[in-house]
């Protein structure tokens, strides 16, 4: 797991976690956890084949015209991008 540190934390933003850390019951550290991972989780995923269902419902495409992209599409594999010239 990786470690953090936080430098110039105000005195009184580390006593309102400290206070805030005690009312839900665990440790200012776990805290902070709590709260960054909050922050930058999602409230909600995303999740690309539901997505991608209401894409097609939205265009209400039949299975006759997914077939056709099915058809049309290149199956052939794609080349990994070269950096080297």
């Amino acid at each position: 797991m990786a470690m953090l540190t936080v430098r110039n934390l105000p005195d009184n933003v580390h006593r309102a976690l400290r206070v805030r850390a005690a009312q839900h019951g665990r440790s200012t550290e776990a805290e902070v956890r709590e709260i960054l991972a909050a922050a930058v989780t999602p409230d909600e995923r995303v999740r690309l084949g539901d997505a991608l269902a209401a894409i097609g419902r939205k265009f209400a495409l039949t299975d006759e015209e997914c077939d056709v992209f099915n058809q049309v599409r290149d199956k052939m594999p794609a080349e990994p991008m070269r950096f080297e010239e």
